[in-house]
C-alpha cells in the first residue's frame, strides 16, 4: 500500500517518517480515508499525524503523503523473536493498547488490523524497562458510520488475527479490535500464532474452535483473554473495561515479578539460567506439603538469580486475598542459615518489619535454606502464618528434606535441558504461582 521513509522536517529540524502511497495500489478513495481518521485523532497510544501532502513523481502521477512522529524502538512482531517478554510488560502493553482503543472506539474509528507488527514498543533511551505501546497504520480504519470501502463480502486485515465477523465477510464493529488484541497477547505468552496457515486455513479455524488457552497461563490471564477472544461479537469486553482490567494486572503483575530480566526491549543474555530450568510440578508439591506440615496458611518458595527474585506460592484459600498483599522476595542474597521466628512482635530480627508491625501483621515464620550441591545458597523455601507458632525437629527436618528434594529437581531438569537442548516449543515455568483450593495458576516471565 505505501512505503514509509524516515525524514527530516527542515522547518523544526526534527526526525519524522513519511508514508508515501503507491497509486498503482491504493485507490485515492483509501488514502483519503487514512488522512481523514489520522486527521480526526491525537492519543498517547497512537501515532499521530504531523502533515499531509501531494508529491508528483517524474511521469506527472500524485502520489499522497503522510507525516507522521517518527517512533525509536521495535514493532512487537520484532520483540517476539527474542527473549520472552515478563508477564507485567504484556499487561503493560495490554494497556496501552486498551487505553489506544478506548480513544479511537470513541471516535467510532475501528482499526481492524490489530496485530504485533501495528504495535510499536517506543524506546525513550532512558533505560527505562517500561515501554510505552502505540498502535500504528490505519490504512484500513473506517469511521462506524462509514460504508467499508471494500467488495461486498470482501474481508481486509491480516489472516492471523482476523475476528470471526471479518473472517465470515460479516459486520465489523469495534469487538472485532478486541478480539484482534487478544490474539495478539495471548501470542506474547506462548510465542505462537494461534491461527497459522493460508487465510482459508485461518479463517475457518476461528469459526470452529476458540483459542486455546494454555494450562500455565493464570486463571485471571485465562479469563480475560478467553473473553477477548469470544466468538460472539456482543461477549467481549469493551476497551474501557479492558483498560481498568489491564491496570490492575500490571499493577498486580509488577507486585509479583521483581525481575531487571525480561526487559521489553531485546539485548538480554539469552543464557538458560537457574530460574528458567525450576520444575513447575516440584514446586507445586513442595510449597503446599510445607504448608500443610506447619498447618500454615502461607508457603513460598522465593529464588534470587542475577539480581531477581522469582516466588512461588501457597496460599490457604481462607486468606488468599490479604496473603496476596504479602511481599517476601528479596533483592539481597538468601540467608545460609535456617532460621525461625515463633512470634515476630518479640524477636528482635523481626519486630520492626512492616511484614509484622503493618497490617499484613505476620507473627509465625520459618526460612529453610534452599543450597545447591555445590554449597551455594540460592533460596529460601519459608512458611509464614499469621498467628504465633512453634517449629519442632520433626518438621524442621521435614522442611528441609522438601528443600533438597526442590534443588534435586531442579538441577536434574537443568541438566537435562543443557543434554537435550533448550527450544522454543517448551515453556519454562519462571514466576509466581499461587494455589487455591485445587487450582493453580503461573505467571511465566
Amino acid at each position: 500500500m505505501a512505503t514509509v521513509y524516515r525524514a527530516r522536517d527542515e522547518v523544526l529540524g526534527r526526525a519524522v517518517a513519511v508514508k508515501l502511497f503507491d497509486v498503482d495500489v491504493v485507490d485515492a478513495s483509501r488514502q483519503e480515508s487514512e488522512l481523514a481518521v489520522l486527521a480526526g485523532l491525537d492519543h498517547h497510544g497512537l501515532v499521530n499525524l504531523l502533515d499531509a501532502g501531494v508529491d508528483h513523481d517524474a511521469s506527472g502521477r500524485a502520489h499522497r503523503y503522510i507525516v507522521m512522529a517518527l517512533i525509536v524502538g521495535i514493532n512487537l512482531q520484532e520483540r517476539l523473536r527474542g527473549a520472552r517478554i515478563a508477564a507485567r510488560h504484556i499487561a503493560e502493553i495490554g494497556y496501552d493498547m486498551a487505553e489506544a482503543l478506548e480513544y479511537i472506539h470513541g471516535h467510532n474509528v475501528i482499526h481492524r488490523d490489530i496485530k504485533p507488527s501495528n504495535i510499536l514498543l517506543v524506546d525513550y533511551g532512558t533505560d527505562a524497562p517500561r515501554a510505552r505501546a502505540k498502535l500504528t497504520d490505519f490504512g484500513i480504519a473506517v469511521n462506524e458510520d462509514v460504508e467499508r470501502m471494500t467488495a461486498d463480502g470482501a474481508t481486509t486485515g491480516t489472516a492471523a488475527y482476523l475476528s470471526p465477523e471479518q473472517a465470515a465477510g460479516a459486520t465489523v464493529g469495534k469487538p472485532s479490535d478486541v478480539y484482534s488484541l487478544g490474539l495478539v497477547l495471548l501470542q506474547c505468552f506462548t510465542r505462537s500464532i494461534e491461527y497459522p496457515g493460508s487465510v482459508v486455513e485461518s479463517a475457518v479455524a476461528r469459526l470452529s474452535r476458540d483459542p486455546v488457552m494454555p494450562s500455565y497461563l493464570p486463571e485471571h490471564w485465562r479469563d480475560l483473554l478467553s473473553s477477548m477472544t469470544a466468538r460472539k461479537p456482543s461477549a467481549r469486553p469493551p476497551a474501557r473495561d479492558l483498560v481498568s482490567a489491564f491496570r490492575q494486572l500490571a499493577i498486580a503483575e509488577g507486585g509479583r515479578h521483581k525481575d531487571a530480566d525480561g526487559d521489553v526491549f531485546p539485548g538480554n543474555d539469552e543464557r538458560v539460567d537457574t530460574l528458567d530450568t525450576i520444575p513447575d510440578e516440584a514446586l507445586h508439591r513442595a510449597t503446599a506439603m510445607a504448608a500443610r506440615l506447619f498447618d500454615a496458611p502461607i508457603s513460598v518458595v522465593s529464588i534470587v538469580d542475577h539480581d531477581r527474585t522469582w516466588l512461588v506460592s501457597h496460599y490457604g484459600e481462607e486468606v488468599e486475598q490479604i496473603a496476596r498483599k504479602v511481599d517476601l522476595s528479596n533483592p539481597e542474597a538468601p540467608r545460609d542459615e535456617l532460621i525461625v521466628v515463633e512470634d515476630g512482635r518479640t524477636d528482635p530480627r523481626t519486630s520492626d518489619s512492616p511484614l509484622v508491625t503493618g497490617p499484613v501483621a505476620l507473627r509465625f515464620y520459618v526460612g529453610m535454606p534452599l543450597k545447591r550441591t555445590d554449597g551455594r545458597t540460592i533460596g529460601t523455601l519459608s512458611v509464614a502464618d499469621f498467628v504465633p507458632g512453634t517449629a519442632s525437629e520433626s518438621q524442621l527436618a521435614s522442611l528441609q528434606d522438601l528443600a533438597a528434594l526442590i534443588i534435586a529437581q531442579l538441577e536434574l531438569r537443568q541438566a537435562g535441558l543443557r543434554i537435550g537442548g533448550h527450544t522454543g516449543d517448551s515453556v519454562p515455568i519462571t514466576g509466581a504461582r499461587t494455589e487455591k483450593g485445587g487450582e493453580t495458576w503461573i505467571a511465566p516471565a
